[in-house]
Parts: structure tokens; sequence; C-alpha cells
């Protein structure tokens, strides 16, 4: 998967890392995802998506600390991440929010298969035991979309491995190390002007 990366991102790793910031970090990350992937909807279904979104992204805020606790990257764990969206998006035939084609999604599980093994995900179950109690807010699906998928907003061909646009705009192959030092108020949240896509 292609991803951005740079000091925010960093910074909001830290943050979740971080227990006297960590609620105000996730829930400024779950307000950004949201806001992305809400405009990638179909304008027509965006609003009763909304709670269903909120709810998966606060999931996998819980997979990325995992993740990164297991050992994986920076863009590893958040691409593991954006992964089970991904999942959560194909299960509901939301084929237009999709960031790679509904043909890569075994590529991208068999990637991380010891983590979604070890964690009970599958393509089918994208949060595993992640998955709060009680389940997402329920959200309509489009299954018919299933059937011819479009993907406006999908990059096929990084199935291989985790690719990141740097801040100069160069393609990273396994993503950047980790600064020396990490402004944690630059962090998704911490300040609201950091509220901006990722």
């Amino acid at each position: 998967m292609k991803l951005r990366q740079n000091a925010r991102h960093f910074a909001s790793r830290k943050a979740l890392e971080t227990p006297v910031v960590r609620s105000v970090a996730i829930s400024g990350l779950v307000r950004l995802h949201t806001k992305i992937f809400l405009g990638k909807a179909d304008p027509a279904r965006a609003d009763e998506r909304k709670a269903h979104l909120d709810g998966l992204f606060e999931a996998t805020m819980d997979s990325y600390l995992e993740a990164l606790r297991a050992g994986y990257s920076e863009a590893e764990a958040r691409e593991i991440t954006h992964i089970q969206a991904n999942f959560d998006f194909y299960n509901h035939g939301w084929t237009e929010m999709m960031e790679f084609p509904a043909d890569e999604l075994e590529d991208h599980y068999d990637r991380y298969h010891d983590f979604f093994a070890t964690w009970g995900i599958t393509i089918d179950r994208p949060l595993g035991e992640f998955r709060p109690d009680g389940g997402l807010p329920e959200a309509p699906s489009t299954p018919e979309r299933l059937q011819n998928p479009e993907h406006p907003h999908a990059e096929g061909g990084f199935a291989d491995d985790v690719y990141v646009e740097n801040e100069d705009g160069e393609l990273v192959v396994g993503g950047q190390d980790e600064p020396g030092t990490v402004d944690v108020s630059r962090a998704v949240g911490v300040n609201d002007e950091s509220l901006e896509e990722e």
C-alpha cells in the first residue's frame, strides 16, 4: 500500500503511546480518518456511515499500538490499520472508499498474516479481537457494487511491501526511520491545526 509519512505521523505515534495525551490523540485521529473517508464515500451515503467509521477507526487505534508492540515499524503498523479498514469497506460493498483494488485483498492479508492470525483478523472479520464489545454501529451495505467494483481512490501495484511518500514527495520502500526528536504537540488532535488530511 502507498501511504504518506512525515513528522506528524511520528508525533501521533508518540501521543498514542503517552497516557496523558492518548485520549486526545485518539479522538483527533478518529475525526481525521472519518472525515477523509467520508470524503471518498458516495455523497448520498456519507452521513449514514459516519458512526460506523468512527467506531471502526477507534478500534484500529488498539491494533496500531499492538502492531508497534510486536515490532512493526510505524508505517507497517499504520498500514495494518488501513488494511483492516479496507477489509471492512469491501465487506460493506463500499468499494469507492477503498485504497487498493479488491483483487489485492489477499495479498495484503498475506503480508501481515502472522499479526492478523494472532489477533483473529480475517478479511471477513476485519477487527478480529479488536472488535469492541457490542460491535460497531450498523451502516447500510451496498453489495451490488461488488459485482463490478469501482475504485476511484485506489492505487494498485503496491501490495508487495509498504511504500511511503515522504515530505519531499519521494517514494520510500519500507518507510522512514523515526526521527531522533519527536514533538508531541504536532500530533493530530493535540493541536487542532494538525487536523488536516493524512
